[in-house]
């Protein structure tokens, strides 16, 4: 008998091991002429190629059931084929046609991979490539140009994404899908992720605790890896940046490759930039900052599984422009010698996808540690820390149709912050957190027109932390033993009226258990004194939104609504009390609030004038205590306009582009308590340069005429500094390919 189930068991082992599928075929324009080198992509097997000069292509050793696969080519749609293999050759004659405006993706943050259109959650998809003219010294300001996104920063080295008014803790940031934990609760700290090795971004606006637990209820902003090199090829690339303002040095130099089964990669860069000019000239002292990378990946796809494994390192030294720092330095410079921070961060992730049948199964696990450090006068350690996180998630996909898709899973979090060395301040006490959770979620769609999702989520936390001084100091803390679960859900739908026009509706309930520092700070951070609250209850938000898209081939048109209701909302102010030697203590406490408003866009290319476009995007943001009274950091209500001028294979100089940009900021005058109200201003930036097959260069003016203003969300008003200046950038991409 047990030579019989054995027997019987590695039957089924081969029979799931060596059956595979097949898709083959052709790609070819509206004109029936082949498309030599449109990229076919199937993202959940991490799998690429190309076609050859009579449009052809094959894809081998793929698993049975739904799959979706993405034909691209530069100026034309992005087709996207679902399809179901059931271990036989597919044969799929795709015709693109030839549009002139961004077209929609392939996008994985929403639980599973959807076309943006499919998604109930909406998800906007920004491409690096289309933003390659942006050259700026701060690369999280590039997710600025999503309307309802924008920044709070403290020069071009410190900057935390804010989406339509919530920051910090409330916005979950994912590399590459892994939960970045790098310290994010604060505003002085950076996002601490390079933009080099990146394909594209994908945000999520509003509550996304159901995927993705505490911390996400202002939504997730996913960075996502570079594709694969196509299969039997081996690319390079290597990247160069000038900076006027900052007389910034930019280098990254990366290589990857694929056969049929294996893929891998290697990239590394290094930034330097000097303390910054503020419009008119004069420079802001200790806002230089220098950062190096490391970037490896490799994986092993077949029909039974894709194993993946990504190495990321990233170390920061960033300069603390306080008040301490700017009475100390009156020569600009970029080395890093006092008052500035370090930041050592690795990451080690497994991303792995298992085909049995016609049920996926992912098994996903990360290792990451980051250490802190503050330096204050030469050679003087202040505060040095370090948080490890292990992060672990197990989804199964069940059988489904081309109509429907089911995902049961479960995540965990374990998390360590301990103090090392016994440095001078203790920012934060020894603490670990633990996180479990449970969770579905299902897709079904009605009538070919109407897609419903729905989902719910379980959590349970523990926070617990060890005592620091004595209890009779004023600087004691008590160790707190707490513990929080919560129920998360959301409910919407999509329904393409016409496959020009759809509609979208989601109700989602999300929640943000406090964070340490909320709970536990008693003494000085930066240039403030902050004292937490170990009574701090977790926060609970309801939000409804509605968004309509229409396009055409030559012109989209986006409008989207919201409206966040969030109970005991926590967030730090100004008291009436003051330290003995005269600070005013910043308390964190609570209170109900209402975030609203809405983000509109469109772009439209005129027919018969191929090399014009032109796109514009506004958004209104407002956040109201229950008293009444303003909340802090909510972003001034802002237009963006950009006029783009691009020519398709010259004769010399290949892709010929020039584009012209322009920011207004309104006036903010609804400012919290503790804010001042700031004027508006407008912004000009202008850029041109060509790419060619082997090679790019670009050439950019970022704030033409030397405005001298600041961003409600800027951080340097405090000690009365403006923003970034006048900055003049030149890149330069080399790109290299062979068998």
């Amino acid at each position: 008998m047990k030579k019989f189930l054995t027997l019987s068991l590695l039957v089924v082992l081969c029979q799931i091991i060596y059956a595979q599928s097949i898709i083959n075929g052709n790609v070819t324009d509206q004109n029936n002429e082949p498309l030599s080198g449109t990229t076919i992509f199937i993202p959940e097997q991490n799998k690429l190629t190309i076609t050859n000069k009579k449009g052809n292509f094959e894809l081998t050793d793929l698993p049975s059931g739904k799959i979706k696969i993405q034909f691209s080519y530069v100026g034309y749609e992005n087709r996207i084929e679902t399809i179901i293999l059931n271990n036989s050759t597919t044969e799929l004659n795709i015709k693109l046609k030839q549009i002139s405006i961004v077209a929609e993706e392939i996008t994985i943050s929403g639980g599973y991979h959807s076309t943006q259109h499919e998604n109930a959650v909406k998800i906007d998809v920004m491409k690096l490539d289309n933003v390659a003219h942006s050259v700026i010294p701060n690369f999280s300001k590039i997710l600025t140009k999503v309307p309802g996104v924008d920044m709070i920063s403290k020069g071009n080295g410190i900057s935390k994404p804010v989406i339509r008014g919530l920051g910090m803790d409330n916005i979950l940031v994912l590399n590459n899908n892994v939960r970045y934990e790098n310290y994010q609760y604060s505003d002085h700290h950076p996002l601490g992720i390079d933009e080099f090795g990146i394909d594209k971004i994908e945000i999520i606006k509003g509550p996304a605790s159901l995927l993705y637990g505490s911390d996400a209820i202002g939504g997730v902003i996913n960075f996502l890896n570079e594709k694969p090199a196509p299969i039997g090829k081996i690319e390079a690339d290597y990247n160069a940046q000038l900076f006027s303002n900052s007389q910034g040095i930019v280098n990254n130099i990366g290589v990857k490759g694929s056969s049929k089964s294996f893929f891998a990669g290697l990239r590394f860069g290094q930034k330097s930039h000097s303390d910054y000019l503020q419009g008119g000239g004069i420079f802001v002292p200790n806002t230089r900052f220098n950062n190096y990378t490391l970037k490896a990946n490799a994986g092993y796809t077949r029909n039974f599984g894709t194993f993946k494994l990504f190495y990321d390192y990233n170390s920061s030294k960033i300069g603390i422009p306080e008040d301490h720092a700017i009475e100390h330095i009156n020569i600009r410079s970029r080395k890093n010698e006092i008052f500035f921070q370090q930041f050592n961060t690795h990451l080690i992730s497994s991303q792995n996808k298992l085909f049995i049948r016609n049920y996926k199964i992912e098994l996903n696990t990360a290792l990451q540690n980051t250490d802190l450090i503050h330096f204050g006068e030469i050679d003087e350690t202040e505060i040095e820390m370090a948080l490890q996180t292990i992060t672990y998630e197990t989804k199964i996909y069940l059988p489904t149709n081309k109509k429907s898709e089911y995902i049961v899973g479960m995540q965990g979090l374990n998390q360590l912050n301990s103090n090392k060395n016994n440095r001078e301040t203790i920012l934060m006490p020894n603490a670990t957190t633990n996180n479990y959770s449970v969770f579905g979620l299902l897709q079904h769609t009605f009538f070919k027109k109407l897609i419903i999702q729905s989902g719910i989520r379980y959590d349970y936390k523990t926070i617990v932390s060890q005592s620091i001084g004595l209890p009779n100091n004023n600087d004691y803390r008590k160790a707190i033993d707490n513990n929080y679960e919560s129920f998360s859900g959301s409910l919407g739908a999509t329904y393409n009226l016409s496959k020009k026009l759809l509609f979208r509706y989601n109700f989602a309930s999300a929640y943000r258990t406090p964070n340490l520092a909320e709970l536990t700070s008693n003494g000085m951070h930066e240039a403030r004194y902050e004292l937490g609250n170990n009574n701090l209850i977790p926060q609970k938000a309801y939000e409804n939104d509605f968004s309509i898209h229409f396009h055409t081939n030559n012109f989209t048109c986006d409008i989207a609504g919201f409206y966040n209701s969030i109970n005991n909302y926590i967030y730090i102010a100004p008291s009436q009390d003051i330290t003995s030697d005269g600070s005013i203590i910043y308390k964190y406490i609570q209170n109900n609030a209402e975030l609203f408003g809405g983000e509109a866009g469109l772009q439209f290319h005129p027919k018969n004038v191929d090399w014009l476009l032109f796109e514009t995007t506004f958004s209104n943001i407002t956040g109201i205590k229950k008293n009444g009274e303003y909340l802090p950091f909510i972003p001034a209500n802002k237009l963006r306009n950009e006029i783009k001028f691009e020519k398709k294979k010259t004769k010399f100089f290949g892709d010929v582009y020039f584009v012209i940009n322009s920011l207004t900021a309104f006036e903010q005058n609804n400012a919290s308590p503790e804010e001042e109200k700031t004027d508006a201003y407008t912004l000009f930036d202008v850029g041109f340069g060509f790419k060619r097959k082997v090679f790019s260069l670009g050439f950019s003016i970022n704030n033409l005429t030397d405005q001298k203003y600041i961003d409600h969300l800027s951080t340097l008003r405090d000690v009365n500094y403006y923003n970034t200046g006048r900055n003049f950038a030149l890149s330069l991409r080399i790109n290299l390919t062979t068998k």
